[in-house]
């Protein structure tokens, strides 16, 4: 074997077509685009173009809306807190913030704060101090002879004017 008899697998590449170059290529003129037209031209579109009808998404209701202001919290559960002690990321002997979650990867950002939700079991003493937690996490936290601190301010009732 020498260095000059080194060849590609045959059909290994493939040759452009070679477009617009007289009818005798057999890809002249219209270069297989046919004839004239909006999907002859460069840069064309008509995805979602039903031929005038009135399109799919235009026929289908609005529904709902986005609220702008809406907090994004990362939400943990008990469980996977528990797991992080066990697994020896979180100290539980040491007041545990939002900062701290994160450093140690049990969430994988704060968002707008970190949300403590109350499936799985807990049996550490933590002291914690998060943005939100539901009524169910704080009392299996407090049960378990620990302490949660939420930062978020309380939501305020609406009186009737």
């Amino acid at each position: 074997m020498k260095l000059n008899d080194l060849r590609d697998n045959p059909g290994a590449r493939k040759k452009r077509m070679i477009v617009g170059r007289g009818i005798g290529s057999g890809k002249g003129k219209t270069c297989g685009r046919g004839v004239k037209g909006q999907k002859a031209r460069t840069g064309i579109s008509v995805v979602g173009f039903e031929g005038g009808q009135m399109p799919l998404y235009r026929r289908l209701p609005k529904r709902g809306f986005n609220n702008i202001f809406a907090k994004d919290y990362a939400e943990i559960n008990l469980g996977r807190l528990q797991h992080a002690i066990e697994g020896g990321r979180l100290d539980a002997k040491q007041p545990i913030t939002e900062e701290m979650l994160v450093k140690a990867g049990v969430v994988a950002k704060a968002c707008d704060g970190v949300r403590l939700l109350g499936k799985g079991e807990i049996k550490a003493k933590v002291q914690l101090t998060v943005t939100g937690a539901s009524k169910s996490a704080v009392a299996a936290i407090e049960k378990a002879g620990g302490k949660v601190t939420i930062t978020a301010p309380a939501k305020q009732k609406e009186s009737a004017a």
